[in-house]
């Protein structure tokens, strides 16, 4: 029985992971479930700046899953993490994990992206936002359908625009999900109009 109690143990508390596509919503998220009470795995070492003032909330060792860097799961047990979801892949399976997965309207992200990149000084024009919009529309499907098929995960998708119009709903949701009993009226405070600056 002890034995059992260590193959299977880790798979008893989930690695709570916000994901989705770059400016959809990923930090706002982070920041709500942190007000909500939810104990977060970030470093600090991404500033804030104009284009995310309240923070990133990103773990920087994260970036190295692709090459095998998972001993850090073991200290997110519990806790929140920001995952981007073309690394969600890389997730091992000796681990259970609850994933917020965010969506946003997709000309959103791209106005948002295109934002970042110009006070970057770096060029957006690469790709038109048709084409940029079918790539990534294509991740996202081939993303869900790896999750899907995976018995050690469960997802939820949230709305980013939804949250922003009816917070209390849309995190009564999360909560249920996670089911931690966070804490809502403190998790819906985060919502702040002055940044949402690229609207449809």
């Amino acid at each position: 029985m002890a034995f059992l109690k260590k193959l299977f143990g880790k798979r008893q508390s989930p690695v709570i992971i916000v994901s989705g596509l770059p400016r959809s919503g990923t930090s706002m998220m982070m920041r709500m479930l942190e007000k909500g009470g939810l104990s977060l795995l970030a470093d600090g070492i991404r500033r804030p700046n104009d284009d995310n003032p309240k923070g990133y909330y990103e773990f920087e060792r994260v970036k190295k899953l692709p090459e095998g860097d998972v001993a850090w799961l073991a200290d997110a047990q519990d806790k929140g993490v920001k995952i981007i979801a073309a690394l969600l892949v890389h997730l091992p399976n000796a681990y259970t994990y609850k994933i917020l997965f965010m969506r946003r309207k997709m000309d959103e992200i791209l106005a948002s992206q295109r934002r970042m990149l110009e006070r970057r000084g770096e060029d957006s024009g690469a790709i038109d936002d048709a084409e940029m919009a079918r790539l990534f529309e294509a991740h996202v499907a081939q993303i869900h359908r790896w999750m899907d098929q995976q018995p050690y995960l469960t997802y939820l998708d949230v709305d980013y625009n939804e949250v922003l119009a009816d917070p209390v709903l849309c995190l009564a949701q999360v909560d249920d999900f996670l089911a931690l009993s966070l804490d809502l009226k403190a998790m819906a405070a985060v919502v702040d109009p002055t940044l949402y600056r690229q609207r449809a």
